[in-house]
């Protein structure tokens, strides 16, 4: 039974450490994608005085949860539209002496859930022409972070309420293969309390061997992944956690819930067939 407790708990504790670097690390990810998130607050052609621009300024910062503001001239939006642009932007070369583009603030909202309704203040601001920001894609990635969390966060609940449930039920046939000698230690005056540490600490021995070969597996293939590649990723936004600290992390992580499991469900199981 304990051998069957151990692999139950090994493979338990496999799966919830492979679901947490991927959750850890899409979390990252979603975290540097969320910082990406801008609003183009485009102003009107008539404000170009600098009293007017810094008054739109300090009516955009006075809005609650604008993490940072920058203004941007239409010279260097020019610029940036024509290096955006590669070879074909060379013929917007010619709007320099006349540019048609508009001055512009881009704001980076504190946090990004709230970017929708930043955008919405800063609308009805004196001197806003538009304001940009993707409204469909801010959405989808707002809620595409939401779903991939909650969904992970129940997986890892599940596998751990199931390795849970496999120790509490181990120790359960432990104590009752062992309930004639616990009537006889109770009879003699032995406490609870001093019946109930083995088993506390059986269950956590279970937890604590149960979690080595999940720690080694994870480790090594996230060590794999991240040395061969890591560097091999093309898009900016998407950046593994750095092996140290984050394996040593996610080891110290695995262990407690391997130990936490273990004790717990000899709690469950000591508490109910005590009663003798």
């Amino acid at each position: 039974m304990t051998v069957s407790s151990v692999g139950a708990v090994t493979t338990t504790l496999l799966l919830v450490g492979v679901f947490l670097a991927i959750m850890l690390n899409l979390n990252q990810i979603t975290q540097e994608v969320e910082k990406d998130v801008e609003i183009k607050v485009l102003l009107d052609r008539t404000v170009e005085e600098d009293s007017e621009i810094n008054r739109v300024e300090e009516e955009i910062d006075s809005i609650a949860d604008v993490g940072s503001i920058e203004f941007s001239p239409k010279e260097e939006e020019l610029e940036r539209l024509i290096e955006s642009m590669g070879d074909e932007g060379k013929a917007f070369e010619l709007f320099d002496q006349s540019n048609p583009l508009k001055d512009a603030f881009v704001v980076k909202p504190a946090n990004a859930s709230n970017t929708m309704a930043i955008a919405d203040d800063i609308q009805g601001i004196e001197g806003v022409s538009e304001v940009n920001y993707g409204r469909e894609i801010v959405q989808r990635l707002l809620q595409f972070n939401d779903y991939a969390r909650t969904i992970g966060l129940a997986l890892i609940v599940a596998l751990v309420l199931t390795a849970v449930f496999l120790i509490s039920n181990t120790i359960k046939i432990t104590i009752i293969a062992r309930k004639k000698e616990i009537g006889i230690m109770k009879l003699v005056g032995a406490t609870n309390g001093f019946i109930r540490w083995p088993f506390f600490i059986e269950g956590m021995l279970l937890g604590i061997l149960g979690s080595i070969i999940p720690i080694a597996a994870v480790v090594s293939g996230y060590y794999y992944l991240y040395y061969n590649l890591g560097d091999k990723i093309q898009f900016e936004f998407i950046q593994l956690l750095p092996f140290d600290p984050f394996a040593w992390q996610l080891s110290l992580l695995i262990l407690g819930i391997g130990v936490v499991i273990g004790i717990w469900g000899s709690v469950m199981s000591v508490r109910k067939f005590l009663k003798v």
